[in-house]
């Protein structure tokens, strides 16, 4: 049996939960769950926010452990690696997109959470494409909340071959904002945290904010005029989009990797002038997150985290809906 904490309705609190372990499929690995991030992804699961959940519950995609079992066709891993897990269990591995390694733009994806039981469990299972070898440099205590919330910030970079040439904005310094911060920083960006937080200031700078902007003061963001090439927003609320489509260079883009439930409201003017363009994305590909990793690994970057035990997971959850963890969660057995 396998010892998990789970939700048994919507938004209830954790409780401890024992399942079987199913057989391993030819291309699955078991991982031995060393630790476990928090991200508000599990929360809107736990809530059926997205109306996907399915009870018992036991989220967690943020997961470094220790391959204890492997499939018979498995040839990427073998017994006894520390990998990680992350948003994706599984992939087809049969079409256009697997096939130029951009796994994540896979129409039958497997969800680490919504598709089986996740990581607030003693183990889980996943597919070998989308499990990550973790290098041994990388301080594996604190590498969990880079398997999502650290790919979803870097996967820009690649995708539109950001350099330190480029001027970047950041909106929102939360779990996803200040990884950014980190990494456009360590790129050699000049970067800008636009931020509706007034105590953050000296820390914001020693993440790598060259300019700390309000994100609610419009005649001080409008005063900026168009010098971004790149704007990303983290975060989950409703902002004057025109405004900060008025800040971005020609060519440039508004990146969204919030999940902003309200319609994006701009203008069609605010995107002709200068050829701008809006655009979003979630996590990435494997290939994306061992790039990502060797680059934490090259420049030493970690999310800034609070560490508890899974014993504790409902009151590192209440942190977290409180606004009050600074900047992100890992449970660890």
């Amino acid at each position: 049996m396998i010892k998990a904490y789970a939700a048994m309705s919507a938004g209830d609190v954790l409780e401890l939960f024992k399942y079987e372990a199913q057989p391993l499929k030819p291309n699955e690995v078991n991982i031995k769950v060393e630790t476990c991030g928090i991200c508000h992804s599990d929360i809107s699961a736990i809530d059926n926010s997205w109306g996907k959940s399915k009870y018992p519950m036991v989220a967690g995609h943020e997961i470094i452990g220790n391959i204890i079992n492997i499939g018979t066709d498995v040839s990427l891993h073998k017994i006894g690696d520390r990998v990680g897990l992350g948003w994706h269990s599984g992939y087809c591995n049969d079409c256009e997109y697997c096939d130029a390694e951009d796994h994540n733009f896979c129409s039958s994806t497997s969800k680490t959470v919504y598709s089986q039981h996740g990581g607030f469990a003693e183990q889980v299972t996943a597919e070998e494409a989308s499990v990550i070898p973790i290098p041994s440099e990388l301080n594996h205590e604190d590498a969990g909340p880079l398997l999502c919330g650290g790919i979803t910030v870097f996967t820009p970079i690649v995708e539109f071959k950001i350099t330190k040439e480029h001027k970047v904005g950041i909106i929102g310094i939360g779990g996803l904002g200040h990884l950014a911060l980190k990494f456009y920083k360590a790129l050699g960006c000049h970067v800008t945290a636009f931020t509706n937080s007034q105590d953050k200031d000296d820390l914001l700078k020693s993440l790598g904010a060259d300019e700390i902007i309000s994100s609610t003061d419009k005649s001080q963001i409008k005063s900026l005029e168009a010098q971004f090439d790149l704007i990303i927003s983290t975060v989950n609320i409703k902002l004057d989009w025109n405004l900060f489509l008025s800040i971005v260079k020609p060519r440039g883009r508004l990146h969204f990797v919030g999940a902003v439930l309200a319609p994006i409201e701009s203008s069609v003017f605010s995107l002709m002038g200068g050829r701008k363009s809006i655009s979003g994305s979630p996590v990435g590909s494997p290939k994306n997150i061992k790039k990502m990793l060797d680059f934490c690994s090259k420049h030493k970057i970690y999310p800034m985290v609070e560490h508890f035990k899974f014993e504790q997971i409902n009151d590192a959850i209440k942190k977290l809906r409180d606004n009050k963890i600074r900047f992100r969660a890992v449970l660890s057995w």
